[in-house]
């Protein structure tokens, strides 16, 4: 199907919304409906040349055995596909012979529904579709949303089909439907303002990931291979891929099969995904839902060829108690073996921040790559990310591990730094890492570093956050450059500004280095003073406001009810001085008890300093002997905490003094 045939089939599907549902639905909820009912019509049409085959083969199980248990391997042969439909009806019967009576049309499409195989149940179940076909009855609408969908001004069949006017309507290959389900996704999810491109990556970047993945190797491809995305959506990777290494017309041929494997959190985009794999004769049972980070599905697994738009800026946190119990990490895929400063392997923790788990889903994939003892060319990966992925994380952190063990392993091939706006659903910096565990031999030991900030193109309408795009050109200058493995020195324009692409090689320790914690002994001079006792009147955090309101009130601030009474002054005063006051702190700052426990704090250093003066001494561990006889003669009740408080309060380092036995 061309761009225009394409066009006009998602206006005809777009409009069904606004036609049928406006009354029965808010907008926001339009995509219940329709996403749904596309993949029904979709499957429906692909199954009506073999509905009487289907039908004769369930007789003929049903007159030669006693069990009402069908057998599927029958059924999917004379279906044509890996699932079937054992009811008499299909989507165009049901609505030629529909009355009035909305009983007996929900009856109808009930029983339709029930006769599907139970991997496209699964798919019904998901979407909820039978609830929504109960509801668009219930408001007198379902029997003119499926007049809609048979239309005879439609075409969701792979085959070429004639409108009433005469006119052709082009078939709707397999990869159209790719297409449609994703320009629906794109358009629902940009009309409801959320995030457009959650779901799928724009066709031009996974392109270039499958280029980049497939054309260094093209002579190599094994004669089984497995592809696998642990956050497919709807399969748009995985599909893309297939067909870059399938297509007769490409510059590479695989004859061999191709097996996918996802894994997708979403239901709806599941179901879309898997719906997708059965149309197009894959293995459906490959595709999994539910959480990649939570569950394994895929443990002991291991792929040729991974390809990843993992989600990024987004908590995991929820996932937290499958990963790790308190600090010690519990899932052996987010642990990696470190060697340290000194030579010491040790097991380290390669989780990052609770706040992006974008990184776990790329120890995900490292960790299900085919050793190359097993396959020559071992696997190769290609994962987008932002810039959090290259630079968050101090050594010794989670992040920081994780871009260890990928440099030191030698698992990096290359970063490529693709323009901004490229994605439905950011604008921010994204970055393509490619990763390998059979490097040829002039990468082993370096890492190649790919600018193409400024090779794009500008759209003529933006696409939600959406304004450029890569043209082939594009994809191959980058491609081109990926595979000379030479530095490349920016061009300049007629105007003397930047243009173009850039490329440098580093070597592994380039990106390296250590955090190292040196020790030295706490040699501290002491003496008491009023100026070093002063601020324990104060909570540190809060010693500027505290400071001020004890200088403008006196003792008075510590009288019963005079807080309560100057509330309202005080939080007056934090918005003159445009002061953001947390909750935690307002409530420290008008609490008297807080403020008398300060006081009594300072009052017991006060009484130190008069028993013991305040000439100063270099030997802290004697200071701090005489403050503990003191304390123990005076009976003066100190907690710890109290204690080191005054001891930090009138002492300081001094790198002449005599090394303390203890810190405080």
């Amino acid at each position: 199907m061309n761009q225009a045939g394409h066009n006009k089939l998602i206006s005809f599907i777009w409009s069904i919304a606004d036609d049928c549902l406006r009354d029965v639905y808010v907008r926001g909820k339009y995509r219940d409906v329709i996403l749904p009912m596309v993949v029904l019509r979709r499957l429906d049409t692909l199954l009506e040349p073999t509905k009487d085959a289907v039908l004769k083969e369930m007789d003929f199980q049903r007159s030669q055995m006693d069990s009402i248990e069908l057998d599927d391997e029958p059924l999917r042969s004379a279906a044509g596909y890996v699932f079937y439909n054992t009811s008499k009806w299909t989507l165009k019967s049901i609505h030629s012979t529909a009355t009035n009576n909305r009983q007996i049309l929900l009856s109808n499409i009930e029983e339709y529904l029930s006769g599907f195989s139970d991997n496209v149940k699964e798919i019904i179940d998901r979407f909820k579709l039978l609830d929504q076909m109960r509801h668009m009855a219930s408001k007198d609408v379902l029997l003119d949303v499926l007049e809609k969908f048979v239309s005879p001004k439609i075409n969701l069949t792979p085959e070429d089909r004639e409108d009433p006017d005469g006119n052709i309507l082009p078939a709707l290959s397999n990869l159209g439907m790719g297409y449609v389900f994703e320009e629906l996704i794109r358009k629902f999810n940009e009309e409801n303002n959320e995030e457009a491109g959650e779901h799928f990556t724009t066709r031009e970047v996974i392109h270039l990931m499958t280029h980049l993945i497939f054309d260094p190797i093209k002579d190599q491809l094994p004669p089984v291979m497995t592809i696998y995305d642990p956050a497919c959506g709807s399969g748009g990777m995985l599909t893309e891929a297939q067909n870059y290494i399938t297509d007769s017309s490409g510059a590479i041929r695989a004859a061999g099969d191709v097996y996918l494997f996802g894994k997708e959190i979403n239901d709806e985009t599941y179901a879309i995904c898997k719906s997708d794999m059965m149309i197009k004769g894959n293995n459906p049972a490959n595709i999994k839902v539910g959480s990649t980070l939570s569950t394994d599905e895929f443990a002991g697994k291991r792929f040729d060829f991974m390809l990843s738009n993992p989600p990024y800026g987004k908590s995991w946190a929820s996932e937290q108690k499958f990963i790790k119990e308190g600090k010690e990490v519990i899932d052996p895929r987010f642990k990696v073996e470190l060697t340290d400063y000194w030579g010491k392997k040790e097991e380290c923790d390669a989780t990052p921040r609770s706040s992006d788990g974008q990184l776990l889903f790329l120890m995900e994939m490292a960790g299900k790559m085919k050793a190359t003892k097993d396959s020559a060319i071992g696997s190769r990966i290609a994962s987008v990310h932002n810039g959090s992925a290259l630079f968050t994380g101090d050594a010794g952190g989670g992040e920081s591990n994780i871009r260890r063990y990928i440099i030191e392993n030698d698992l990096l091939e290359t970063i490529i730094q693709l323009p901004n706006n490229l994605f439905y659903n950011t604008g921010i910096t994204t970055y393509i890492w490619l990763l390998s565990n059979a490097k040829p031999k002039d990468r082993q030991g370096k890492v190649q570093l790919i600018d193409a900030n400024l090779l794009y193109r500008k759209l003529r309408k933006n696409l939600g956050d959406k304004n450029c795009e890569f043209s082939p050109d594009h994809v191959d200058e980058i491609t081109n450059a990926y595979l000379d493995f030479k530095p490349i020195e920016r061009a300049k324009d007629e105007n003397n500004d930047p243009k173009g692409i850039a490329v440098q090689i580093f070597d592994n320790a380039d990106f390296g280095y250590y955090k190292v914690t040196i020790d030295r002994p706490d040699r501290r001079s002491a003496a008491f003073s009023e100026a070093r006792i002063a601020p324990l009147r104060f909570d540190k955090s809060l010693r500027e406001p505290m400071e001020h309101f004890w200088n403008e009130y006196g003792d008075k601030i510590y009288q019963e009810g005079f807080l309560k009474a100057k509330t309202k002054d005080i939080l007056a005063w934090f918005e003159d001085e445009d002061i953001t006051l947390k909750t935690k702190a307002r409530n420290k700052l008008l609490d008297l008890k807080y403020w008398q426990k300060l006081r009594d704090l300072h009052s017991n250093a006060a009484k130190l300093m008069s028993l013991l003066g305040t000439e100063e001494t270099s030997d802290f561990n004697a200071f701090r002997t005489k403050v503990d006889q003191v304390l123990k003669s005076e009976k003066i009740k100190l907690s710890a905490s109290e204690k080191n408080a005054i001891l930090n309060a009138v002492s300081w380092y001094d790198e002449k003094a005599k090394k303390s036995s203890k810190s405080v």
